[in-house]
């Protein structure tokens, strides 16, 4: 076991292909039997050293005609595809056509102004603060995979909405938006598609020549996998519906993406290599580190530094990933969702591939404290975090401060706890009596405990519309609880939190009432990972 680490490749004399030793081809098949011979599969490529050490595919490219998944099988690479995105940009500012600098309503007119510049270089590093479509969506009567979108319905969303999640530059907060933004910024500067551009400039430079975009869904794509995800024990087909690219859509093979990594990780694209500028990463505004460069990743996996991004569009999965000290790619696409919980196996192959250096990497560990009750009960009661509305409520139970969900907040001062994988401190001042400040400055303020009382629950009962996502709903209380109904009859039920606050049943998002200088409730805002504050309109 000690020589299956990535010292495993025995180079044939004169020639260009590499093989791995055996031992360790059988525990990477061990790993990826779990793609059985009659279902879905994946393509797994690894190269070191600008060679194919390793190229598989397993599994079935179409249950229904029993086809078998090849190392051939064009797959859908979800999110993968923003680096191609990316890159079409930084080529289009080396011809001196944009700069990374530019407002983007210089492209993109129609574009809401919010009174603050959003420029390309926010949209391709995750922090121009616009809202993510398809979260959007999620709010509205029809959500992603229910009616078919292009990236100018995308842009028809996005002029709607009325906010934006945070002010450019101050957060790094993942939307798809960006990178549709830039797939039409380079159709209006060039005049030519995103999937014409990079054909010329990029895939064929590059020698892809099993790579396009799904940009038309319709289209016939010779030996594509249909992707499928699985519930109960059957299978059933969970293909991307829509025409939205640029941020996904990318249809191509394992071993294409591995060209594609000696390609411009050899610093072969653009004249001068772009390398550095898709490599290089842009502090936020106040100084913190947002490691998202250029459509890629710079990250750390079992301590060793990786370029790499993952993806998922529909029940597609993919994962590309560098490393430099190593000189090792690994390239991974599969057609089902049906291992999410286990990580697809890519954790363990990283295992065998990869000997664990992660301790150089720890966080520097705290000593704990003794904090007495006394004082933890000035810190118990429920907090609002200002920027998703999210709300903690603390309580103190055998002489442990914990919050109302059972999660312990260790001390490491009077004021100080790590919770989680968080770091908090409690603080006061002239605004705020006490509040909660993390170690990225996000503040939780201190508010008021819920009233569930019937009297109190009748305030919310009414019709509600939203001008951003053209929806309506309705909100009643059924078993003394607020129920949200849908167009499509759907209801959620709402778990109070704070004082006007809630948590939809059974996920992460979360609802905040506001009320008017009468205090009657005027609207309600809808939070969820990628999106804030959609807002739905209460009609008296």
């Amino acid at each position: 076991m000690k020589k299956l680490v990535l010292f495993f490749i025995i180079f044939i004399y004169q020639t260009s292909v590499a093989q791995i030793q055996q031992d360790t081809i059988v525990l990477i098949e061990k790993i990826f039997e779990r793609y059985k011979v009659n279902n879905p599969g994946c393509q797994l490529a690894i190269s070191q050293n600008n060679r194919i050490v390793f190229s598989k595919a397993w599994g079935i490219a179409d249950l229904e005609h029993k086809v078998p998944l090849t190392t051939e099988s064009i797959i859908e690479a979800g999110s993968v595809s923003k680096q191609f995105t990316a890159a079409s940009i930084l080529l289009l500012q080396q011809a001196g056509m944009l700069s990374l600098n530019d407002d983007i309503r210089k492209y993109i007119p129609e574009f809401p102004d919010f009174g603050t510049v959003i420029t390309l270089q926010h949209l391709m590093h995750h922090t121009s603060g616009i809202k993510d479509w398809g979260s959007i969506m999620a709010f509205s009567d029809w959500p992603r995979g229910t009616r078919l979108y292009s990236n100018n319905d995308v842009l028809t969303i996005l002029v709607h909405q009325q906010s934006l999640n945070n002010k450019p530059g101050d957060e790094y907060l993942y939307s798809n938006s960006n990178y549709v933004l830039l797939s039409i910024i380079v159709e209006r500067i060039t005049g030519r598609s995103l999937e014409e551009f990079t054909h010329s400039f990029i895939f064929e430079p590059a020698g892809m020549k099993h790579t396009q975009w799904r940009s038309n869904l319709n289209r016939v794509v010779l030996d594509r996998a249909i992707a499928y995800g699985k519930s109960n024990g059957t299978y059933f087909t969970d293909m991307p519906f829509e025409n939205v690219y640029g941020n996904g859509g990318l249809l191509t093979t394992a071993e294409d993406l591995l060209r594609w990594n000696n390609y411009f990780l050899g610093g072969k694209l653009g004249n001068p290599s772009l390398l550095s500028n898709q490599l290089g990463v842009i502090a936020l505004n106040n100084g913190r580190k947002n490691s998202y460069a250029a459509g890629l990743r710079i990250d750390y996996l079992r301590g060793w530094k990786v370029i790499m991004h993952d993806g998922a569009t529909a029940a597609y999965r993919s994962t590309l990933e560098y490393y430099p000290d190593l000189k090792l790619s690994i390239a991974w696409l599969s057609n089902t969702s049906e291992f999410d919980e286990g990580k697809e196996g890519l954790t363990e192959l990283r295992k065998i591939l990869l000997r664990d250096k992660s301790s150089i990497n720890e966080n520097a560990k705290f000593d704990t404290v003794h904090v007495a009750s006394k004082i933890l009960i000035r810190y118990t009661g429920w907090y609002k975090d200002l920027l998703t509305n999210t709300g903690i409520g603390l309580i103190v139970k055998k002489d442990k401060l914990m919050t109302t969900k059972g999660k312990i907040l260790v001390p490491i001062s009077e004021n100080e706890f790590i919770l989680g994988s968080s770091q908090i401190k409690f603080k006061s001042d002239q605004k705020r009596p006490i509040y909660i400040e993390d170690e990225k400055g996000v503040i939780y303020e201190n508010v008021a405990a819920a009233d569930s009382s019937p009297s109190i629950l009748k305030d919310y009962i009414g019709e509600y519309y939203s001008d951003e996502v053209d929806a309506k709903l309705s909100i009643a209380i059924v078993n003394d609880k607020l129920t949200i109904y849908r167009k499509n009859n759907t209801k959620y039920t709402l778990n109070a939190t704070y004082k006007d606050g809630f948590d939809i049943e059974n996920s992460s998002i979360r609802v905040l009432f506001e009320r008017d200088n009468r205090h009657k409730i005027k609207l309600l805002k809808f939070t969820s990972a990628r999106v804030r504050n959609i807002l739905f309109n209460k009609h008296n």
